[in-house]
């Protein structure tokens, strides 16, 4: 998680006056930018992330904020980054570091398409610290100070870090969620833990209702959506937030569990045809290190899957394809299935985090598949793989069984986490970290000395 560094301590009152006169020379004397050189502000007010904080009172936001009187600033290490998103890529023409005391003497500006792989544009070892207004070219998304050596005790720290370029005619970026607090630093375990077969509880979760919402992709339109048939939370609608669903109720085993689940609504023809009973919500570990996954940030949503998928695409995330009966592996519904089964698919969700957001424009690119069972670089926080097992009780012909999405390989599920902390945590850490094959409870029937997780009522005891 983000570490706080110590408070710094207090500085003299010579240096003291020193920064109030260098806080002023920042409002009165920022030079006026060339209209040639510098075509737009584009990072004012965008997300910024950095390698670490200084303390709570000096987020990277303050760099970006267009206020003079704050700043970021780091732990006292080297090196360390400010990054900041512009929502699109852009011609990157200008950029301007307003510094406080603590500057950097080498640093390098570095562009990137993806936030994972950088090109300096520009690079230092002389620098004095004030402000400084350099005159780049380069092309990216994500714009970042990497400062390699300080040029004193302290860590790094800028009240502002202006981008200045051309976007085209692209709208400015909306639906990122920022984690707070955000999880840095983090490098993807590669650690081999003793072997345990499973590692993994179950959220069993029944029907609640059906409606054309999905308050991720379209919040606040209700009826905007396909059907969706939601699970878990009872109130989940197109209007639906994180305090909205901690009020609500559930339909999980666990009360704890007050997150929104949901999926397109299956048919039979036009009757709709609903899932009967508790249903089986998998939360497992998705890489080798089962040890190092930690439980979901609240708020945290995504969407696993596609309505507009391929058919291979859907057979990516999913266990076994559509099944009844002996049919396995079908990305479509089977053709018939025998009389009395129902027809069940189980589809796994990445469980990669990048420790940023809570949500991103596309509802998917904060979350990533491990590699070879481990986090990739740019999302290293393990979380708990979640697997869906859902079962619709239909059978016999199924040439007019349809989802409200489309095909069977249009499946795809909504997460909104509403979990109480302690209680995700608890089972999180007995199941998951701890090597067991756990129910709703947290118990596992063949160890039966490891005990429980929750009580009777699955609740913390």
């Amino acid at each position: 998680m983000t570490s706080i560094g110590q408070s710094r301590p207090r500085r003299s009152t010579l240096a003291g006056l020193a920064a109030a006169a260098l806080l002023a020379s920042l409002v009165t004397v920022v030079p006026m930018q060339s209209a040639q050189a510098a075509v737009t502000l584009l990072s004012q007010g965008r997300p910024a992330t950095a390698s670490s904080t200084e303390n709570g009172g000096t987020p990277a936001t303050a760099a970006v904020d267009g206020n003079p009187a704050t700043r970021w600033s780091s732990q006292f290490s080297d090196p360390q980054w400010l990054r900041v998103d512009l929502g699109s890529t852009a011609a990157i023409t200008q950029v301007v570091l307003q510094w406080e005391g603590a500057y950097a003497t080498a640093y390098q500006i570095q562009v990137s398409n993806d936030g994972n792989n950088w090109t300096s544009i520009y690079s230092t070892t002389t620098s004095t610290g004030g402000t400084q207004t350099l005159n780049v070219t380069g092309n990216g998304r994500y714009v970042r100070m990497y400062g390699t050596v300080r040029n004193g005790g302290y860590g790094y720290s800028l009240w502002e870090f202006k981008v200045y370029g051309d976007n085209g005619t692209a709208p400015p970026a909306t639906g990122y969620v920022l984690a707070n607090p955000q999880v840095t630093g983090v490098t993807p375990s590669t650690y081999n833990p003793p072997h345990a077969y499973f590692h993994e509880f179950q959220a069993n979760c029944a029907f609640s209702h059906d409606r054309p919402d999905d308050p991720i992709v379209y919040p606040g339109l209700p009826g905007a959506s396909h059907m969706h048939t939601f699970m878990g939370n009872r109130t989940t609608n197109a209007a639906s937030t994180l305090s909205s669903l901690n009020a609500g109720g559930t339909t999980c085993l666990a009360p704890g569990d007050k997150s929104g689940y949901w999926m397109p609504t299956l048919y039979n023809g036009n009757q709709v045809i609903t899932p009967v009973g508790p249903q089986v919500i998998y939360y497992k570990t998705g890489v080798n290190d089962y040890t190092s996954v930690r439980p979901f940030p609240p708020g945290l949503r995504f969407v696993v899957g596609s309505p507009n998928a391929t058919a291979d695409q859907f057979m990516f995330g999913s266990v076994e394809g559509w099944e009844c009966g002996e049919s396995y592996h079908n990305a479509d519904f089977p053709t018939y299935c025998p009389a009395g089964t129902q027809v069940n698919v189980r589809y796994q969700a990445p469980s990669c985090w990048d420790g940023l957001y809570l949500d991103t424009p596309d509802h998917k690119s904060h979350m990533a598949y491990p590699v070879n069972l481990v986090c990739p670089t740019s999302h290293p926080v393990a979380l708990p793989m979640i697997e869906f097992k859902m079962a619709f009780p239909v059978s016999g012909d199924m040439s007019q069984v349809r989802l409200s999405s489309g095909r069977g390989y249009s499946f795809h599920y909504d997460f909104f986490n509403a979990w109480d902390p302690a209680t995700q945590a608890a089972l999180v850490n007995h199941c998951v970290r701890g090597g067991l094959q756990c129910n709703a409870r947290g118990y596992d029937e063949t160890q039966p000395g490891r005990g429980a997780a929750l009580n009777a009522n699955y609740q913390l005891p």
